[in-house]
C-alpha cells in the first residue's frame, strides 16, 4: 500500500481511533519506535497506530494487512536510513499554506509513540540530564491532554530557537545513539 493510500485508509478509520491519521504523524510515531530507548514488539505499537486487532497480522490480502505491511516497510526504511546514512534522514513534514514547514503533526506522532513506554524515556525527560535538550525541538511542538503546550507557557526567545524544525533530523540520530548502548544491552 503506497503511503498516500495508507493516509486515505487511516482517515477513513478515524471513528476507530487510530493513533495517527496522517503520514507525517505516522512517520514521527514510527521514528520514535525506531530511535527510542527500547525495542517494542510490532503488535504493541502497530495495533494502536492503525487501530487494528492483533488478528489482522494473520490475514494477508486484507486492507488491514496491507496497512500493517506499509507501516513495517516504513519502519525498516527509517531503521536502514539511520543505520547506514543518518545524515540523509528527513522527517515527512507537510507545508503550511505560506510554504513553511509544519513539524507539529510529525512531532505529535513522535510523542504519541513515546507515551507507549514513557517510563523508558524518563532519562531524557529529566531536565537535570544534559541530554534532555535532545527532546526539546520535538516536544516544543506537542500539547498535553488538555491542549496546553507540553513544555509549558510560551517564552518568546526560547520558542523561536526551539521551533527550528531543521534540528529534528540531528536530534533523532543523537537520540538513537544515546539509547543504543542500553537498547541493545536490554535486547541481548
Amino acid at each position: 500500500m503506497p503511503l498516500e493510500e495508507l493516509e486515505r485508509w487511516l482517515q477513513a478509520r478515524v471513528d476507530q481511533h487510530p493513533v495517527t491519521t496522517s503520514i507525517p504523524m505516522l512517520d514521527g510515531y514510527v521514528t520514535a519506535v525506531v530511535a527510542g530507548p527500547v525495542s517494542i514488539g510490532p503488535l504493541d505499537w502497530i495495533c494502536p497506530l492503525l487501530a487494528v486487532d492483533a488478528d489482522a497480522f494473520n490475514h494477508g490480502g486484507t486492507p488491514e494487512f496491507a496497512a500493517i505491511f506499509a507501516v513495517a516497510q516504513r519502519h525498516n526504511d527509517i531503521g536502514n536510513m539511520l543505520s547506514t546514512a543518518p545524515k540523509q534522514f528527513e522527517p515527512m513534514h507537510r507545508r503550511k499554506p505560506n510554504g513553511d514547514v509544519d513539524p507539529r503533526p510529525w512531532c505529535r506522532g513522535f510523542h504519541a509513540a513515546m507515551r507507549l513506554r514513557m517510563s523508558d524515556w524518563a532519562p531524557l525527560l529529566d531536565t537535570s540530564n544534559t541530554d534532555h535538550g535532545l527532546l526539546l525541538p520535538i516536544l516544543v511542538h506537542c500539547r498535553d491532554d488538555q491542549g496546553r503546550p507540553l513544555l509549558g507557557p510560551t517564552r518568546k526567545g526560547r520558542e523561536a530557537i526551539l521551533r527550528n524544525d531543521t534540528d529534528i533530523p540531528a536530534v533523532v540520530e543523537a537520540m538513537r545513539q544515546y539509547w543504543m548502548p542500553t537498547r541493545y544491552a536490554r535486547a541481548g
